[in-house]
């Protein structure tokens, strides 16, 4: 049971063997600090309590704190830096007796986790000791020694977040102040244990081999070295002095140990770096016991010189110094010759090997370190030494990079100022410094420009300026003398070298470059070098002090000295002043500028060298002196003064600048072919330079612009003077005058009608040209125009009047003209204008930009880059006005003011269409953005109220909306008039011109939602006013019968600019608004009214918001129109109460009324109008109310009938009359729909006959309808036939009870037949006028709706006796009689009327039609029975020959797309009607088909084989079929149920309903689709097996998916649901697996037939399986089978169809009929014949349609079965 790799017991915590015997050695010796034993697992290395009695203080610490340092010593990394965070956080909670329960534990897990491998758990430990110390504070002493060690090494830690937490625990521990004591106390244990560390522990000792990687174990070894040595530092500079003695001892034995100095060579550079830092450390603390170990510390220093780790460098050098300083005879112990300085020179010739910014600020203190001694002979050490330094610069590295570059630099010129100082006087040495080192240091540098941004020239300057000050300031004339005379050489050398760069007729363009920088800073030797403080700098003293502590003391340990080690003896006022140059330096200075002019301006003439000229430029800058321009005059003579005007004569005469500028400089920058030039204007500055005054400059300067100067020239001195202000002010009264503003104004008119000359000079002049306008229009100088503000004002005049002739360019001329520079032009102007104020004519400018941006491209002709360009143009502008105006509120801007106007203008004038509209909202939008970033909080307010139109203006834009709008509220009974209106109506032209109203109520919403982003305050209710104006404008739009494309446009639009209600009452207080409608809707109805319905409609207003408006329901009595109007757009969203009060004013009203008072508003009208509106939302229920309303109209008709328009001329009705007839109509309806008790025969009477006048009077005044009252009369008058037609035919026996006596016969008999007589006639008449529009949605054609579904109620019989005027066809193929044959050729061309009410009236009364017109058929068939071809009969030819017309129209429709795409009809479109009559078509030929016999059923359908009219209908039917034909609602239903889909249900065409007509043309495709597949499968399946395989399996899936089943189960209920009996022949069904059964039985014979569908039926063929078979031999039994297979397969018909035909076939075989030998069956599969065509020669009988298509198949006329001749 307990094997050796048994896993322990949990909770079993007794350490193993060795733990214990670590803890007996505790008990036995005391603490040993380190000491550990392997503890709780195997190989795993345990904490163990080393102190006597540990298990029963184990057993006292807090439990938490037992179970955190046991998980501390377990030695997964998760595990332990968990416990420890917990360990930190149980030490901050905890109270500090329990934590001081850990003390005794914590120093031994320190000691060993703080030198763990993984850096997170070190550095979480540090934190967990900083929350313990501030924990226990004091009573963490008596463990300090313990911990001391390693708390110092953890604060040297490589891991920086782990160091500086260590440092955060040892400050939290000890202030400052206390640190050193706290050390000094621990000194011993601390240097026992680093020295243990340093010279005894291995890797191996440190971790355990045989669980720890070698790697690991090595890491850990080399990081703890490295930490003991910075430790040991650390501790170094810590002790106070006075306690490094007694730690002498153990220093010693430390420095006496070979294993400590390795570490000076040891390959891992960070041990090397601490090593170097101890050292230094050493140097520092104890330099007697250095001078002790002096050969250890000199080898093992100054032999690593040339170590190159960028880690060790840095300690190293300063390990370096510190030695030389401490130990003076190191170099006794090393040679100095031999081994050191060849590396040190190796390091300095390759340039410090990328450490030159670390090792060159050290080879100065090294090298005056050195003694005498060790550099003799002086001469070649230095040259050496200096001429690896110079070596160092060429290479690569150093010239690629910057900061190394300085540094070698640097260090070359202090080494090279401090051999000088020490040496001054020796010959020998000062002509090697300057002729060998400094002269061809510089020539180097000159031909590399890389090297001269390590600031070589300010170095040199500043070299210069020290021995210059030091020469001039020298009292000691010996050493001033050897000064001036190095510098005399230094000069004569450098003026060598530069006229040797200089005297190349190729002169080399860097070379040449590094001259003029070096004159340049020579010239001003400013010091750019006091910026960089990486720079070190050193002044140098007579005498160097041979040691200076303070010095030895403060180099700092970065590698840079820092303050102190600046060997300052200097005082600060030897610094040369940086303005004044020495007589030393300005003598030699211009000789050698003079020298090198006069060799450039030799070249620039001789040669016209563009380098040398250059030069020259550059060299004038610095140096603008007349002594320089004589010099570059040279011999010349004056030869252009005679053409000058003699001010300028004289000052040539006087001043060789002027006269170089003449004589020279004017020619070379008019050449021609020179591209650039800027160089030369600097000369030309130069030579401003020398003339005595302004007056001077301006002189030569107008002079030159107006003769000489061109315009490239004057561009680019105005861009220097912007550049530089001591250029611009040498030129500021040039810029200021007169001469150059009339130039630029002529210049400005130039260019502006540059495209109306004939001859335009060159594209460079003329970009040149708007260059220089821009520039001078764009610069400001101290918020000042760069040239008199009058000239400005004239130029930006000369801009407005191009930019304003734009619109009258065509956009290719636009292209090309000034527009886009004018724009760049003001663009600049307006952007950098920011202090100027704008002048008027750039307020005007500014305009015209705006209205060009504002106006759409076709009218401005602008292309898009210039709209772009003006945008951005304006939108500056405005952005300039708007800060400016903050700040001048007093005076308001003209541009604001003319651009609102002008915005006024533009949308009241109905002028816009869409685009301009969408483009002036666009601009408006960022115009008003700008104006928000204004301080005056009153700039968009006053704006918006700017634009407003006053309440008059208001009303003339209402008034001019087309009155159309009313057609649909009328129809709808939501609003009644009884006058006439319609007098404005859309004109011709104006059907893309948005009307007035329309485009000011959308700019001023846009406008408001802009405003109210910042909460601006509008004033006299303007956002009120503009939300009821939006809101007439969209409900206008809304109410429109079929509103031109335009105005959905429009509509589109401001949804997609977010300009509706919501939003801009939700950013404003709009609590006044339901107020302001309502007051409008009682003040003047109409469309306010309608308005208040819309917003309760929408929910945007609660109808409790609206109840507190109208408190009282008298106050809108006496009615009024707007009262009326009022009342009826509220009635819906009345509540019953409500509704009461408004009947119980209006029943009164009714009673006593005069004639005229019946037709009044306030009258019998008004009050019936408002009495209809209540009952319509079928709030009443009150019958004997409604009894006594039909009481008061029965007694009207008594008192009044004249009012009643029976039978008459409506042409002379006044409005009014009609007014109050269609109220009366309306409210017969109303009657007939919601009114339940029964009626009295009187009042039948009335109702009936009443209805049948009014229809006649519609049926008489039919050419009227373009009046929209009668229009209106007409619908209610069909609507009321209407209601009373679906009244009776909906009745049942029950209801017929509750009826009068022959009401019932009266309506059928008398009532019925008046209806349809008159409405029959009307539907022909009507639609057989030619008439614009024939939409439904027509107001013209409103009474289509009620009038075709009225005649959808027509009886049959009726239709089949009523006789139309004859109509036939001459050649037309027909049966029918000639009324009926009338009746279809009157009624079916209809189908493809363009209004979808006719479309499905007619197809409902054909639909009554069709199964009576196969008979007619039937009783001529035997003429189709024996022909000698395929006999085939068309269905009625008046649908076919319309189904042929609408093929060709499905065709242009269809025809693009590919079978199985879907098309998308739009409802009540052209396309729709035309698929909506073909598909109906479709539907009644089936209908007929259906309702023919077997044998009619072949004939009809071999015809349509022949005309591929199904084909055609199948490939249209799979375009318009949705993928998913299913109802959208069935996804509520419950998923277990069948989903319902266009297959299942049966489709409802209701001529009213419009919500569901985006399915109408889906659902009817699939109906019709159906009914082909059920009525039609042979067919189908024909078609399906020949089409494409792309087709097929379209077919195939969508047929598998949506219509076999439906299909299947439909076969299988006719089936088992048939009540056809066969005799001797039962059938049975199973639903379930989709098969039909028939057993056959005649006397001893049964056979039994298994019918099985396809899971595509009826696509896929039917298979016939055998049951039983009882006396039939196989081979009849095949073919019985076959021919039932074939019969199913091939007949358009049923599976009971199919085996009745089979049945008879059977049965003819008994009788004795014989098969035909070609089908092998008896009755014809196809047309059902027997077979009589019988052979002469074998007797044999065959199928006349077998025989034909065998004749015509083989090309033979032979029997097939004898082969002989058939006769």
């Amino acid at each position: 049971m307990g094997g050796k790799n048994k896993q322990r017991t949990k909770g079993n915590v007794r350490p193993s063997n060795s733990g214990r015997a670590a803890e007996l050695l505790a008990k036995e010796q005391g603490t040993v600090p380190g000491f550990i034993g392997f503890g709780t697992f195997q190989s795993d290395l345990g904490y163990v309590p080393a102190i006597q009695g540990a298990e029963e203080i184990d057993s006292l610490v807090d439990s938490d704190f037992r179970m955190v340092l046991r998980k501390l010593s377990k030695k997964d990394v998760t595990t332990k830096l968990k416990a420890m965070q917990e360990f930190g956080t149980m030490c901050t909670e905890r109270d500090t007796e329990i934590v001081k329960g850990v003390l005794p534990y914590w120093p031994r897990i320190f000691c060993k986790i703080s030198l763990d491998h993984d850096r997170r758990v070190r550095e979480a430990t540090q934190q967990a000791f900083e929350k313990l110390i501030l924990k226990v504070k004091k009573h963490l002493a008596p463990y300090l020694k313990t911990v001391m060690g390693y708390w110092l090494m953890a604060q040297c830690d490589a891991y920086a977040p782990a160091a500086s937490a260590a440092k955060d625990a040892f400050e939290a521990a000890f202030p400052p102040s206390k640190q050193p004591e706290a050390i000094a106390f621990c000194k011993d244990e601390v240097l026992s244990v680093l020295q243990d560390h340093l010279i005894r522990e291995t890797p191996d000792t440190l971790s355990d081999p045989q669980t720890v990687p070698e790697e690991e174990r090595e890491a850990k070894f080399f990081r703890v070295v490295t930490c003991s040595l910075l430790a040991l530092k650390k501790l170094l500079c810590l002790l106070p002095d006075t306690e490094l003695d007694s730690l002498e001892e153990k220093f010693k034995s430390l420095l006496s140990q070979n294993k400590f100095w390795k570490y000076g060579k040891h390959s891992i550079p960070q041990i090397r770096s601490a090593y170097f830092e101890l050292v230094s450390a050493l140097c520092q603390r104890i330099p007697r016991l250095m001078k002790d170990e002096a050969s250890k510390v000199s080898s093992s220093v100054l032999l690593s010189i040339d170590d190159s780790d960028p880690i060790v460098c840095p300690a190293l050098w300063e390990a370096v110094l510190y030695t030389l300083t401490t130990i003076k005879d190191c170099w006794l112990h090393v040679n100095a010759k031999k081994s050191v300085f060849p590396k040190l020179s190796a390091v300095v010739r390759e340039g410090g090997r990328g450490l030159a910014t670390v090792i060159y600020p050290y080879l100065l203190p090294f090298i005056s370190k050195l003694p005498q001694s060790i550099t003799a002979p002086k001469l070649d050490f230095f040259k050496n030494f200096l001429t690896s330094l110079v070596a160092g610069l060429s290479t690569e590295r150093i010239k690629t990079s910057l900061s190394e570059c300085s540094a070698v630099v640097c260090a070359f010129f202090e080494c090279l100022r401090f051999i000088m100082q020490q040496n001054l006087g020796e010959e020998d040495i000062e002509e090697m410094l300057i002729n060998d080192q400094l002269i061809p240091f510089i020539d180097e540098v000159l031909k590399d420009p890389r090297l001269q941004d390590g600031q070589l020239f300010d170095h040199l300057a500043e070299t210069l300026s020290s021995w210059e000050t030091k020469a001039d300031m020298e009292k000691d004339d010996k050493i001033a003398s050897n000064l001036e005379k190095v510098l005399l050489n230094f000069w004569e050398r450098l003026s060598e070298i530069c006229a040797e760069k200089i005297d190349e007729p190729e002169a080399d363009v860097k070379s040449v470059l590094g001259v003029s920088s070096l004159l340049q800073v020579l010239q001003k030797p400013k010091s750019s070098l006091k910026s960089n403080k990486k720079i070190v700098k050193v002044r140098f003293a007579d005498e160097m002090p041979e040691s200076n502590k303070e010095n030895e003391k403060c180099v700092s340990s970065e590698g840079e000295n820092s303050e102190g080690s600046e060997l300052m003896a200097e005082p600060p006022a030897s610094h040369p002043c940086s303005d004044v140059i020495s007589p030393l330096r300005k003598k030699p200075l211009e000789d050698l500028v003079c020298r090198l002019a006069e060799m450039s301006i030799n070249y620039v003439n001789d040669q016209k060298s563009e380098q040398h000229l250059r030069f020259l430029s550059t060299l004038l800058t610095s140096f603008s002196s007349t002594q320089v321009f004589k010099v570059l005059l040279g011999d010349e003579k004056e030869r252009i003064i005679k053409s000058k005007p003699p001010e300028i004569a004289t000052l040539i005469l006087r001043n060789p600048a002027v006269q170089f500028l003449y004589q020279k400089l004017i020619g070379w920058l008019n050449e021609e072919q020179r591209k650039e030039a800027s160089f030369l204007v600097d000369i030309l500055y130069s030579a401003l330079c020398c003339c005595d005054n302004n007056k001077e400059r301006k002189d030569v300067l107008d002079n030159l612009t107006e003769e000489d100067l061109k315009w490239n020239s004057v561009v680019q001195i105005i861009e220097k003077a912007c550049s530089s202000s001591d250029k611009h002010a040498l030129v500021i009264p040039w810029l200021k005058g007169d001469v150059l503003g009339e130039k630029l104004v002529t210049l400005a008119d130039h260019l502006c009608n540059k495209d109306l000359e004939s001859t335009v000079s060159s594209e460079s002049h003329f970009s040149e040209g708007w260059t220089l306008l821009r520039l001078v229009l764009s610069q400001h100088v101290k918020n000042d125009y760069l040239i008199g503000e009058v000239y400005v004002e004239r130029i930006i005049v000369k801009l407005h009047e191009t930019l304003s002739k734009a619109t009258k360019l065509s956009e290719a001329e636009n292209n090309d003209s000034s527009v886009s520079f004018i724009c760049d032009v003001a663009f600049h102007y307006f952007s950098s204008a920011k202090g100027c104020l704008l002048l008027p004519s750039s307020e005007d400018l500014l305009l015209t930009v705006f209205q060009l941006c504002a106006q759409s491209k076709e009218k401005t002709h602008l292309p898009d880059f210039l709209i772009c360009k003006l945008k951005n143009t304006w939108l500056s502008g405005v952005n300039l006005l708007v800060h400016q105006t903050g700040s001048t509120t007093d005076k308001q801007s003209t541009f604001l003011h003319l651009s609102a106007l002008w915005l006024k203008n533009q949308v009241q004038s109905s002028s816009l269409d869409i685009k301009s509209l969408q483009c002036l909202l666009s601009a408006v939008d960022d115009l008003l953005n700008k104006l928000l970033e204004s301080e005056d909080t009153s700039l968009l307010g006053g704006y918006i109220g700017s634009v407003m139109p006053n309440n008059n203006e208001w009303e003339k834009m209402r008034q001019s909306l087309p009155i159309q709008w009313l057609h649909r509220p009328l129809l709808e009974g939501r609003l009644s008039l009884n006058y006439e209106c319609f007098k404005t109506d859309f004109k011709e032209d104006d059907t893309k011109k948005l009307p007035s109203h329309l485009c000011t109520s959308a700019l001023l919403s846009k406008m408001i939602l802009v405003a109210l982003k910042k909460e601006t305050v509008l004033e006299n209710n303007e956002l009120e006013k503009i939300i009821a104006e939006l809101l007439y404008s969209l409900q206008w739009c809304e109410e429109l019968d079929n509103p031109p494309s335009f105005l959905t446009g429009f509509c589109e639009m401001l949804q997609k600019m977010n300009i509706t209600y919501d939003n801009l009452c939700g950013l404003g207080n709009t609590s006044g608004l339901l107020q302001l409608l309502f007051n409008r809707s009682r003040e003047h109805g109409t469309l306010w009214s309608l308005i208040i319905a819309k917003l309760i409609l929408s929910r945007s207003v609660s109808s409790e918001e609206v109840k507190r408006h109208y408190r009282r329901k008298e106050g809108f009595f006496p009615l009024t129109e707007g009262n009326m109007h009022t009342i009826q757009s509220l009635c819906p969203f009345l509540s019953k109460e409500d509704k009461k009060e408004f009947i119980a004013q209006c029943i009164p009203a009714l009673l006593a009324w005069t004639k005229e008072d019946l037709c009044s508003i306030n009258g019998g009208f008004g009050h019936l109008a408002i009495f209809n509106s209540c009952l319509q939302t079928r709030s009443i229920d009150d019958g004997e109310l409604l009894h006594g309303i039909l009481k008061i109209l029965i007694c009207w008709k008594k008192d009044h009938e004249d009012i009643f328009l029976f039978s008459c001329n409506l042409s002379e009705v006044s409005p009014e009359i009609l007014g109050v007839n269609i109220e009366i109509i309306r409210f017969l309806s109303l009657f007939l729909k919601y009114c339940s008790s029964p009626l009295a025969e009187s009042e039948w009477d009335f109702i009936m006959c009443s209805m049948l006048a009014w229809l006649e009077t519609t049926s008489e005044n039919h050419a009227l309808y373009s009046v929209p009252l009668i229009q209106l009369f007409a619908c209610v008058s069909c609507d009321l036939a209407c209601e009373l037609s679906a009244f009776f035919n909906s009745t049942t026996r029950d209801t017929i009870g509750a009826l009068p006596v022959n009401l019932i016969s009266e309506w059928k008999e008398f009532f019925s037949q008046g209806i349809h007589s008159l409405l029959l006639p009307l539907l022909v008449t009507v639609t057989a006028g030619e008439s614009k529009d024939t939409s439904e949605t027509s107001f013209q054609n409103a009474m289509l709706k009620p009038m075709c579904e009225t005649l959808t109620y027509i009886p049959k019989d009726q239709l089949l006796s009523y006789k139309l005027p004859a109509r036939l066809v001459a050649g037309q193929k027909t049966n029918l009689p000639e009324h009926l044959q009338t009746l279809l050729n009157t009624l079916a061309p209809l189908l493809l009327f363009r209004a979808r009410p006719v479309q499905i009236a007619v197809y409902h009364m054909l639909y009554k039609l069709m199964p009576e017109l196969p008979q007619y058929d039937q009783d001529n068939l035997k003429s189709y029975g024996d022909e000698e071809e395929e006999p085939a009969l068309s269905p009625p030819a008046a649908l076919m020959s319309l189904l042929s017309t609408q093929e060709d129209l499905l065709e242009n429709v269809l025809g693009c797309f590919p079978v199985g795409q879907i098309v998308t009809i739009k409802p009540l479109s052209e396309d729709f009607c035309y698929v909506l009559g073909y598909l109906l078509t479709w539907k009644l030929i089936l209908t007929f088909f259906k309702a023919s016999s077997s044998q009619l059923r072949a004939l009809y359908s071999m015809y349509l084989r022949k005309t591929k009219s199904l084909n055609k209908l199948l490939y249209h039917l799979f375009r318009l079929m949705p993928e998913n034909p299913t109802y959208a609602e069935t996804t509520i239903e419950l998923s277990n149920k069948e989903p319902k889909t266009f297959f299942t249900e049966e489709l409802q065409l209701s001529i009213r309903e419009t919500t569901t007509l985006p399915y109408h043309v889906p659902h009817l495709a699939c109906s019709v689709y159906h009914m082909t597949l059920k009525d039609l499968p042979a067919m189908v399946r024909l078609w399906w097996n020949s089409s494409e395989k792309r087709v097929f399996n379209i077919v195939d899936r969508f047929t598998s998916k949506y219509v076999s089943n439906v299909l299947s189960f439909q076969e299988i209920s006719s089936v088992q649901t048939s009540t056809q009996l066969f005799n001797g022949m039962t059938v049975k069904a199973r639903a379930t697996t989709r098969e039909v059964m028939a057993t056959y039985s005649i006397e001893d014979i049964v056979i039994e037939l298994i019918i099985q569908l396809p899971s595509n039926y009826p696509l896929g063929s039917i298979t016939v399986e055998s049951g039983k078979r009882v006396g039939v031999a196989v081979q009849q039994w095949r073919n019985w089978m076959l021919q039932l297979s074939t019969y199913l397969t091939h007949q358009n018909g049923s599976i009971m169809e199919g085996l009745a035909l089979w049945k008879n076939n059977v049965d003819k075989r008994f009788e004795g009929v014989e098969d035909c030998m070609i089908c092998f069956s008896v009755i014809h599969g196809f047309n059902y014949s027997l077979p009589k065509k019988a052979c002469r020669t074998c007797k044999k009988k065959f199928h006349s349609a077998c025989l034909y298509k065998w004749f015509t198949s083989s090309n033979k006329s032979t029997c097939p079965l004898c082969r002989e001749t058939f006769f």
